[in-house]
């Protein structure tokens, strides 16, 4: 297969046509029920209809993965619960996580309190699994020599903002997920010319990041007008990843020899903000700023090019990968 496809059709059906314990990680961002317009299909189900539609792509999600495989689930708050229960009771795969995204904005409401989050299940085919803590740290508040300077485990509550629709980014998609919400779980849990599945590809992110990560993917997708945009987002130019976590800025408080600070800003811009190049001049002025120097704190122009790879749109859900 090439590096990236995109299919269109129906994710129960080509999920079927996956071979066995041949995927790398499974992302899926399925339609929560709540009667979205997603172009041709509204997102609306009997409470039993959904359950058994959750249930099947779920099925098939455990039967692809390998052994070592992962799985992240968006899901709303009426029916994560359901899913958490066919995840650990029925398909016994492992629970590992119950990752909070935030945001700060959402729906106002006038009696009760506004969401402002959503969750993420991640559940792993076995004990045995790939974690790559190190390729998802965050900078620690203050710079300590003993400890890993790599910073800290980023936790399962995340702060991403929503993809806005003045952001250059934004696609015409209702639930358009961060890229860097993506790009945590990606390097977190496949390694590069690992094979990533999104059962219900929307707007491309998976397919987008996984492009920029040396990872191939597969993205599956009922809607031909979200097939379309994703082919013109995977050819559009990468200028850097549209979201990132606020702590990837931090700049440690305490850096006050040179030789260490010098060293570790550097460091820090690989380490953090390699695919977010869009972020290096806040981060360098809060640098300057925080420590009154006005030295180039970086060559910003000896990024690595992102990597390309080639696309194959295929819109046969007959065709077998």
């Amino acid at each position: 297969m090439n590096n990236l496809e995109i299919i269109n059709g129906d994710a129960l059906i080509e999920l079927g046509n996956i071979k066995a314990n041949s995927i790398d990680l499974v992302i899926a961002d399925p339609p929560y029920n709540l009667g979205k317009d997603y172009g041709n299909n509204h997102d609306i189900q009997g409470f039993d209809e959904y359950i058994s539609f959750s249930r099947n792509w779920l099925g098939q999600a455990q039967r692809i993965l390998k052994p070592t495989g992962t799985l992240y689930v968006f899901m709303g708050f009426r029916f994560i619960s359901y899913l958490y229960d066919i995840l650990d009771r029925e398909l016994q795969m492992f629970f590992n996580s119950w990752i909070v995204w935030h945001y700060t904005q959402g729906i106002g409401k006038t009696k009760g309190f506004s969401p402002r989050h959503d969750d993420i299940l991640m559940f792993t085919k076995s004990a045995d699994f790939k974690f790559n803590l190190d390729n998802v740290r965050v900078p620690q508040k203050y710079y300590r020599q003993r400890n890993n300077m790599r910073g800290a485990n980023p936790g399962d509550v995340w702060e991403f903002s929503h993809i806005h629709y003045c952001n250059e980014n934004r696609q015409n998609h209702p639930t358009q997920k961060p890229e860097g919400i993506i790009e945590r779980m990606v390097l977190a849990s496949s390694n590069e010319h690992d094979l990533v599945v999104d059962p219900f590809s929307g707007s491309g992110t998976t397919l987008r990041v996984c492009q920029q990560l040396g990872r191939k993917a597969i993205g599956i997708e009922l809607n031909p007008d979200y097939v379309a945009m994703t082919k013109n987002r995977l050819k559009a130019e990468f200028t850097g990843f549209d979201s990132v976590d606020p702590r990837m800025e931090r700049v440690p408080m305490n850096l006050r020899r040179a030789d260490i600070r010098t060293e570790y800003l550097e460091n820090h811009k690989k380490w953090f903000l390699n695919h977010h190049k869009n972020v290096l001049n806040t981060f360098e002025e809060s640098a300057s700023s925080l420590y009154g120097e006005s030295e180039e704190l970086g060559n910003r122009n000896q990024q690595k090019p992102p990597q390309q790879f080639d696309l194959d749109f295929r819109f046969s859900p007959k065709s077998k990968i």
